[in-house]
């Protein structure tokens, strides 16, 4: 295997986590600043209020981004297995 294969298969891999975790994250990070500008605008510092609502936001992210997340590391793999040949040679 060449440098630049090994460079290129460890690049794609790198993409295809970013957007996987960004996919779930982000909207929990969101979701997140929007409670605390509201705690902070209404005095309230209950640390368990950002809590839950981040944990539904994130748990929704993942059962409506589940099947696409799969469907790209699914395809991912396939990549992978069909580059076996030319990566041995």
């Amino acid at each position: 295997m060449t440098p630049e294969a090994f460079v290129e298969l460890f690049q794609d891999a790198l993409e295809l986590v970013l957007v996987m975790v960004s996919a779930i994250v982000v909207p929990g990070l969101l979701i997140g600043l929007v409670v605390a500008v509201f705690q902070a605008a209404t005095s309230i510092n209950e640390q368990t209020l950002s809590f839950l609502p981040r944990l539904i936001v994130t748990l929704l992210a993942m059962m409506f981004f589940g099947h696409w997340l799969t469907q790209m590391l699914m395809e991912y793999f396939y990549q992978l297995v069909e580059r076996i040949p030319m990566l041995l040679y």
